[in-house]
């Protein structure tokens, strides 16, 4: 039996993983997320689950080395929230949900695009209030645009599909020859000629800030672009100023870059001390969810599945099928 602290843990994931999910597998919940100052919570685990927002780097890893735990178990798809060097060095293992219904997150990114295109949330509020106005709705047919993916993965794959079903022509910029129904091209290329853009990378050395001010400046004027992977993906002060010299035209959002300090909590009654959020969000063309793109029934129950799996597989000594390799 091993003893699994899971981090960052929501009250709509403890059905899926309750205190004794498998026979080999006890789970304590913690709403708090893993960091530096929440270490102390994990002396006598054997394991820790974590999330995207848990902090997972050198001195956190350390301190679990220290009180015996020897895996930690992410329940998403990255981990660049983990120092892989740091936990080669200790011998802690560490696993992940390497895909979950991709479909979730490309549906999510076809939610946000039509959405902003056709400002539904807008005309919602409006009818509510009996007015009926369509002034300012004004959208576009997405039949017959460029729609651009950069990064095709299994959910950009998902994305391509449901685009080119609307009737786009779709383009895919990816550092891997990709095959489907749109054309690979060079990200310079994407960015002149989409109206549309959604980002599906990895968020790595190679791709911090991978929309930044020069980037902006090579797209469409008025160009819709949309992220549901990582916030640093993009340069956020760089989006302010593309939107404020209308360079960029639409903006939807399902990450952001500091949102370790804001998503999966209710904040309603705290000050907001992210300036550069609260600047974002006064934009009348953007649109932000709280990481939600995950968020169906079918995903999470794969994400149950695959951790479980991998949890039970460590607890009896069998190969992890979805550990990371630690030479990354």
């Amino acid at each position: 039996m091993i003893k699994v602290g899971f981090f960052s843990s929501q009250e709509y994931e403890r059905a899926f993983f309750p205190g004794q999910a498998r026979d080999d597998v006890s789970i304590t919940h913690f709403e708090q997320a893993l960091n530096a100052r929440t270490v102390t919570l994990c002396q006598g685990l054997d394991a820790v689950c974590v999330f995207v927002n848990d902090e997972l780097d050198r001195t956190v890893l350390e301190r679990l080395s220290v009180v015996g735990v020897r895996l930690v178990a992410l329940r998403c798809a990255g981990f660049n929230n983990v120092d892989l060097n740091a936990a080669r060095r200790l011998g802690i293992q560490v696993c992940r949900v390497p895909s979950y219904s991709p479909e979730a997150v490309a549906e999510h990114c076809l939610a946000l695009i039509l959405t902003l295109n056709r400002r539904t949330h807008k005309a919602y509020n409006r009818v509510r209030e009996d007015n009926f106005d369509l002034n300012g709705l004004l959208g576009f047919n997405l039949h017959g645009k460029t729609a651009g993916i950069v990064g095709c993965g299994q959910i950009g794959h998902a994305l391509a599909r449901i685009l080119a079903g609307f009737g786009c022509r779709v383009l895919v910029s990816d550092a891997q020859p990709q095959q489907g129904d749109f054309e690979q091209v060079e990200l310079s290329r994407l960015l002149a000629e989409s109206d549309i853009i959604s980002l599906h990378c990895p968020l790595s050395d190679d791709t911090f800030h991978l929309i930044g001010e020069a980037q902006f400046k090579q797209m469409k004027d008025g160009a819709m672009l949309i992220n549901t992977s990582r916030g640093a993906l993009i340069d956020t002060r760089a989006c302010i100023d593309a939107l404020k010299s209308r360079k960029l035209g639409y903006l939807g959002l399902d990450v952001y870059e500091q949102e370790s300090d804001l998503f999966f909590r209710d904040l309603r009654d705290t000050i907001q001390l992210d300036d550069v959020f609260a600047r974002l969000i006064s934009f009348p063309n953007v649109l932000v969810t709280g990481h939600q793109g995950f968020f169906t029934r079918e995903a999470l129950q794969e994400i149950a599945n695959t951790t479980l799996d991998s949890l039970e597989a460590f607890a009896t000594g069998k190969p992890l099928a979805t550990r990371v390799a630690l030479d990354q």
